[in-house]
């Protein structure tokens, strides 16, 4: 019996969110460089954490969600908070600052593949051929990225980037070995009010107080985007649509990411790849892209 045309005119509109959140989100990368001119690593993510825990919370609420958390998974909420939210931000943010951010973007969308190792370490899952090759794929891929860099000494912007992805692996990871129960939204919403807390902490110990004045227009913009459509609405939209699409759609969704935040690093941000760049993007990315299309794969990862 087919679908009733309101079912497809559902999906096709998911299907559109899906894009316009990868723009949110490959966007949010440059917009972070933008501001980064002016404002501490920091800082950025105390204003950019808070506006979006904000904005997530108040949407959710005004359409009805529930975001209760049982007492005993609190904890284990507030640890991948740690790890997804702020140190994710910050490693991103100080590896942005010290390199290239299409290298920082594309090291850190490495993601899959250590979550993959990660779930084989901690939950015991079986490592396939396809999650074995796209193991090697992206090492090869960091390799030929990396080698390069160390001609000119130590690189900190890549193994800050690493570790951004290995954070951002080892929540995804984590909630699963928790056994979580908490609906994504409600998960995700809580994981930016602790990830928000921790950064605040870190920002009062290392910069004083938030920086975020006086700053020109295309810092506060970029701030604000960050904020607003990057962590806020971008977060409630995507859980809020993931559920109606199949694995495979919502995964190109994410590898669409990485592409246009390079793309858009090379455009406004006047960056020019090398040779050894760009093999290094091709083989990470197609190490992602084989895990994150196989059938059998549940995309629940927090995608940023």
């Amino acid at each position: 019996m087919p679908q009733p045309p309101t079912n497809a005119g559902a999906s096709s509109t998911a299907k559109l969110l899906v894009v316009l959140l990868a723009f949110a989100w490959g966007l949010n990368w440059t917009a972070a460089a933008v501001a980064l001119h002016e404002v501490t690593p920091w800082s950025l993510r105390f204003a950019g954490a808070g506006i979006g825990a904000a904005t997530l919370f108040s949407v959710a609420l005004l359409t009805g969600h529930s975001l209760h958390v049982p007492r005993s998974e609190r904890l284990h909420v507030m640890i991948a908070g740690f790890f997804n939210v702020a140190a994710f931000q910050v490693l991103a943010a100080f590896a942005q600052l010290s390199g290239a951010t299409s290298r920082a973007i594309i090291i850190t969308y490495s993601m899959p593949i250590w979550a993959t190792a990660l779930s084989w370490l901690m939950l015991r899952e079986r490592l396939d051929r396809v999650r074995v090759v796209a193991l090697l794929l992206c090492i090869a891929g960091l390799a030929i990225l990396v080698w390069p860099l160390f001609a000119q000494g130590f690189p900190p912007s890549v193994f800050l980037a690493l570790g951004s992805a290995l954070s951002w692996a080892f929540a995804t990871v984590y909630v699963k070995w928790a056994k979580v129960t908490v609906p994504p939204l409600a998960n995700a919403a809580w994981q930016l009010v602790f990830g928000f807390l921790f950064v605040a902490a870190g920002t009062f110990a290392f910069d004083g107080y938030p920086r975020l004045w006086p700053l020109h227009l295309p810092a506060v913009l970029a701030v604000l985007f960050i904020g607003l459509f990057g962590v806020g609405l971008a977060h409630f939209l995507w859980w809020a649509i993931v559920g109606r699409l199949s694995t495979v759609t919502a995964s190109i969704g994410s590898l669409l990411v990485p592409v246009i935040g390079v793309g858009a690093s090379t455009m406004f941000l006047d960056e020019q790849p090398t040779v050894t760049d760009l093999v290094g993007f091709a083989l990470i990315f197609v190490a992602a892209a084989s895990v994150l299309l196989q059938r059998n794969a549940k995309h629940d990862e927090m995608p940023e």
